[in-house]
């Protein structure tokens, strides 16, 4: 799904149907572990007249988003959204780390979901001149070290204790609930859920369920074939059908509907050229 030239590419299921030839995702370390989970860049060379639909479950924090002309704070949305390429152009983000959001947002995490908010300070027009000239991406990454390390000593243990419970949410698999999510962290639901919503705009129950959606979907898009019935057991939804409400609810298609794309992404993809960069 990712390239990355000199280093290893990170995995990363926030985006929900990787493969397409016209469209190139990198994404790879920063760090600065207290701030940012990593950066990914986006180019696409999309035919005219065409659009490329993009799907993407973001991770429960937020993104520091630049494009050729401006750069944007976007807080995490309780949904999947659908971004649309076109012509030729290119992206540059760091999906931060929760303890970032106070020190980055002018608002409060909860107003900002599913939201924006203009990022004064970042070096628009120096990741301009990187992009435009296709640089590494170790150029990249230098620029965004020399902007965001100045924070990093900002980050205090509510911004840890944030990092850590994010960091359960999505990585263990037998958390379940909220009440487990708060033992796994140490502390009362009470200050998990206060702090939580304080750094990512979500509940500790809409990190859990994000995780197992996130895992479905790329489940259901890379293999088509899977069994509903047994992938619901497995991410730990009462039966088939709960799964499949959730699911629509919050991605806003049916498994059957990710499971169809993704055959078709992979059709399309085994007889495509790739992008030219």
């Amino acid at each position: 799904m990712a390239r990355w030239e000199g280093s290893v590419a990170i995995r990363s299921s926030g985006h929900l149907n990787p493969g397409d030839p016209d469209v190139v995702l990198e994404r790879f370390s920063l760090g600065l572990d207290a701030l940012a989970r990593h950066v990914w860049l986006g180019r696409w060379n999309v035919p005219e007249g065409q659009l490329r639909p993009q799907r993407v479950l973001g991770y429960p924090a937020f993104n520091a988003v630049v494009t050729p002309d401006e750069a944007f704070l976007y807080g995490p949305d309780g949904r999947a959204s659908v971004r649309e390429l076109r012509g030729r152009s290119w992206v540059v983000g760091v999906l931060l780390r929760p303890a970032a959001t106070p020190l980055l947002a002018s608002a409060a995490a909860r107003t900002l979901r599913g939201g924006r908010e203009p990022l004064r300070g970042a070096p628009v027009n120096a990741l301009r001149e990187l992009m435009d000239a296709a640089a590494a991406p170790h150029a990249v990454a230098a620029v965004l070290r020399d902007w965001l390390a100045p924070l990093q000593p900002r980050v205090d243990e509510q911004g840890l204790l944030a990092n850590h419970a994010c960091r359960l949410a999505e990585e263990d698999e037998t958390i379940l609930s909220v009440a487990a999510l708060a033992a796994r962290a140490g502390v009362t639901t009470r200050t998990l859920g206060r702090v939580v919503l304080r750094h990512t705009g979500l509940t500790p129950k809409q990190l859990i369920e994000r995780r197992r959606l996130q895992a479905a979907a790329m489940q259901l898009y890379t293999a088509p074939d899977t069994d509903l019935a047994a992938l619901a057991a497995e991410l730990g939804y009462a039966d088939q059908a709960h799964f499949t409400r959730r699911y629509r609810g919050v991605l806003g298609q049916t498994p059957d509907q990710t499971r169809r794309a993704g055959r078709a992404a992979n059709s399309a993809a085994a007889g495509a050229q790739p992008l030219a960069r």
